[in-house]
């Protein structure tokens, strides 16, 4: 179902999520994506849901979530691969939003360098933007762009976006020890999200299991630098570090809703509990979807995470 939630966010408050995009479909193949590697690697836009099977899915949840009285403030496109590669992406968006909702999306940018995706993304009330490195050679580290994508005309089309865009601007940017914490990647990338302007900065780490295990969050003291290094540029600056909470809603069916949100949002151990507790269900029906190979269990920094295996 290529819809999931309410998930907690920070940024987002209690959001709906709009997964628009095969599994692992994806432009870039970034060492700390939270759901593994790329396997379709990709950056051709192209179609895959059909944007009215899209809205009825979003119809079918907001009846459940309103039903158990949760309270939604964004619907936002967050597929487990790079949103803008939907060629329907803005027909997807026109038809979720007649519910009324404020549409969101979070994108790496990669493809920015194109007026049709900068067009496509200027319908949304709020944009959240990529920007891990703009040196070219850590950009290639960090993120593993797909070969056809051109650093230079990102950066550019990132900032034509950004002054012609009339919502809200984010920008994130995730660190990885040894490779983009260091002082020069941090005051370039700083510099280049000054002249983007954006509401609020966000400087992240992973906190799940990253595609590569020998990813690494940054020390204490490489974190205050990015920090103070970015304050320097944009106005408001936040940092990204901790987990978000366990207030997952459920739609009253467990199991589905354990294989959405898993799909693009791997959940803690003590988070899935607390969704069975909401509904009644017990730990079994979880050993079985690990005996199915529905789900995978991982562990990472002392924690277990369930992620959906495809």
């Amino acid at each position: 179902m290529p819809t999931f939630g309410p998930v907690p966010s920070r940024r987002l408050g209690r959001s709906i999520g709009i997964n628009s995009i095969p599994p692992k479909t994806c432009s870039y193949s970034c060492v700390y994506c939270q759901i593994g590697r790329t396997t379709k690697f990709t950056a051709t836009r192209g179609p895959f849901f059909d944007p009215s099977e899209i809205g009825k899915a979003l119809d079918e949840r907001m009846e459940k979530v309103r039903a158990g009285g949760e309270r939604v403030d964004y619907v936002t496109f967050v597929p487990d691969g790079e949103p803008t590669l939907d060629e329907n992406l803005s027909e997807a968006r026109r038809i979720v939003s007649a519910h009324g909702i404020p549409t969101a999306i979070i994108t790496n940018a990669s493809l920015t360098g194109r007026a049709d995706v900068r067009r496509d993304l200027a319908g949304f009330d709020l944009v959240s933007l990529k920007v891990d490195s703009v040196l070219p050679g850590t950009w290639l580290k960090v993120n593993g762009p797909h070969p056809s994508l051109d650093l230079e005309a990102i950066l550019e089309g990132s900032l034509q976006f950004a002054k012609d865009f009339k919502g809200i601007l984010l920008t994130e940017t995730m660190l990885v020890r040894g490779l983009n914490d260091t002082e020069e990647s941090l005051s370039a990338t700083a510099e280049h999200i000054g002249r983007l302007n954006p509401r609020c900065a966000y400087v992240s780490i992973p906190t799940r299991p990253p595609a590569q295990k020998w990813v690494k969050h940054p020390a204490p003291r490489s974190l205050l630098r990015a920090f103070n290094i970015f304050s320097g540029h944009v106005g408001r600056v936040e940092l990204l570090t901790g987990y978000e909470g366990n207030a997952f809603a459920s739609t009253g069916d467990p199991e589905a809703d354990i294989l959405d949100i898993t799909a693009v949002h791997p959940m803690r151990r003590d988070a899935v509990e607390a969704l069975l507790a909401r509904t009644g269900a017990r730990w079994g029906l979880v050993e079985g979807m690990l005996r199915d190979g529905k789900i995978t269990m991982v562990p990472w920094e002392g924690e277990e995470f369930l992620i959906r295996s495809f």
